[in-house]
């Protein structure tokens, strides 16, 4: 036995306007209009506009992870003067707390009726609260050790769990939009392209504009300061026009399931059974131990740049410049790789390539075959190992998030239930929750080795360096080859997505 879902029935629709056609002898444009975007979530069809406005959404995520998994750590231990520790205890305390909230979140929007539809209430409210939140966090007052780590806290909890008001239903609705296994991946390329578009842009506004080298590079308090003002306007922003760019669609967006009275057992039971999705516990799992690897890998970037390859801030901000190309390159070739090669082998082939490479150039300096520091071939061999390394990410996390929107009909197969909502969820909680585990791994990291806080390059012992590499490179790789053998057990082909979508047609309900 099936359990009923809801369906657009396209014909009855049809035989409807032709029918007020010959009432009335014309069809109005409201009726052409809504035919037309029925049609077009069936067939799989999604216009440009449609994958523009959706992706540039992502900005306000990018812009905000940027901060938190590349800026934070570095800004209050070195600029600020918090300790290390602390600063990451603060991070996975604010990151644990939104992971918490994500499935909450995603559970509420799944189940949310209003006349803006269960996505757009939450995408709108939260555009101004991040904003506001994200500018508060990078102006702290000038406070004890305690207080300041309180207010950390604060600040950073408090931004966590409002973006995550905002990112939870926006990724949601890729599964909405279209049921394409194709078109799935090209809205979630245009989500990764620019996510790292928004990030990257921070990032070179905050080494090549705000933070000059002649007014003391990335140890200049004020140009922090403009940093966090700027990046919460961008914020504010793009939540706002991907909000409006995507309104039209939501008379047409799946419908919440039947309302019924709240009940903590039926909820935490549809949970359970969502959740137990074989193919969506390999992602998840896999998602854990590559968070983990990210968690320490991005905390610790800067750190190697400042201090192991003794970059200036204005030469960290031309390295990020290629890095638009790398992900203009994954938006052009991940829809491809999909049709080609399959969202599961082609993910697994572009991860294992980029874990091979995120500790080369490391293990090749401690071996003494890399260019020495100060050198142009430093800078350019570092450029192009980066920038092929980034590229291949942003494929594989446009690949893997695709992956995530076929489960939807997966599980509506067996539980009778769209859950778009709690599977992005779920999957944020696990990248949230354990990323800030990794942040505290690199904290922990820089306490082991006594790296010093306040540090400017050339302050630290090259002993000290070389053990953050060697501590580093080890770490990674575990959790990377862990993830990608998980990552393997997952089930869903084009044929099996197929299979499920046809199963669930209207006319096999009938």
């Amino acid at each position: 036995m099936r359990f009923p879902t809801q369906h657009f029935d396209l014909e009855a629709i049809r035989a409807q306007s032709l029918d007020t056609h010959d009432a009335q002898n014309h069809v109005s444009s409201g009726h052409l209009e809504t035919e037309h975007m029925m049609a077009t979530q069936s067939t799989g069809s999604v216009d440009f506009s449609t994958k523009l406005f959706y992706g540039f959404g992502a900005v306000a995520n990018g812009a905000t992870a940027n901060g938190f998994n590349y800026l934070l750590l570095f800004y209050y231990s070195q600029v600020i003067g918090l300790r290390a520790d602390l600063v990451s205890l603060g991070i996975l305390i604010a990151l644990i707390v939104d992971a918490v909230s994500d499935p909450m979140v995603g559970y509420i929007s799944d189940n949310f009726r209003s006349k803006l539809g269960r996505r757009h209430p939450f995408m709108y409210g939260a555009g101004l609260p991040v904003a506001a939140a994200y500018f508060l966090l990078w102006s702290p007052p000038d406070l004890p050790e305690t207080e300041l780590f309180l207010y950390f806290v604060g600040m950073s909890v408090l931004i966590r769990t409002l973006i995550t008001f905002y990112e939870i239903p926006a990724t949601a609705l890729v599964a909405e939009l279209t049921e394409d296994y194709d078109k799935r991946t090209e809205l979630m390329s245009f989500r990764y392209f620019f996510a790292w578009w928004g990030g990257l842009t921070m990032a070179v506004l905050n080494y090549l504009v705000f933070l000059p080298e002649e007014k003391g590079g990335l140890e200049y308090i004020e140009g922090w300061q403009n940093y966090g003002l700027t990046a919460s306007i961008i914020i504010f922003i793009s939540i706002m026009v991907s909000s409006a760019g995507t309104h039209r669609h939501i008379p047409f967006l799946k419908q919440p399931p039947p309302k019924q009275p709240f009940s903590f057992n039926r909820t935490a039971g549809e949970l359970k059974e969502t959740l137990s999705n074989r193919s969506f516990f390999a992602l998840f799992i896999s998602a854990l131990f590559m968070a983990v690897a990210s968690g320490v890998s991005t905390s610790l970037s800067i750190y190697f740049s400042r201090h192991f390859w003794e970059l200036t801030s204005t030469e960290i901000g031309y390295m990020n410049l290629p890095y638009f190309l790398s992900a203009l390159i994954a938006l052009a070739i991940a829809p491809w790789i999909s049709k080609n090669l399959g969202k599961k082998r082609g993910g697994m082939l572009t991860l294992a390539i980029s874990f091979g490479m995120a500790p080369m150039p490391y293990i090749l300096r401690l071996l003494g075959w890399f260019p020495e520091n100060g050198t142009d071939a430093l800078f350019w061999t570092l450029v192009v190992f980066n920038a092929v390394e980034v590229m291949l990410i942003i494929v594989a996390a446009s690949l893997v998030a695709a992956m995530i929107a076929d489960i939807v009909e997966d599980s509506e197969v067996h539980t009778g239930r769209r859950s778009e909502g709690i599977f992005f969820a779920a999957n944020s909680f696990a990248q949230k929750a354990v990323n800030g585990l990794g942040v505290v791994v690199a904290g922990q990291i820089l306490a082991a080795i006594q790296f010093p806080t306040q540090a400017k390059p050339g302050d630290v012992p090259e002993s000290t360096v070389i053990d953050l590499a060697v501590y580093y490179i080890p770490v990674i790789l575990v959790f990377y080859i862990t993830a990608l053998s998980v990552l393997s057990l997952y089930q869903i082909n084009r044929a099996g997505h197929e299979a499920n979508l046809k199963k669930l047609s209207p006319s096999a309900a009938e």
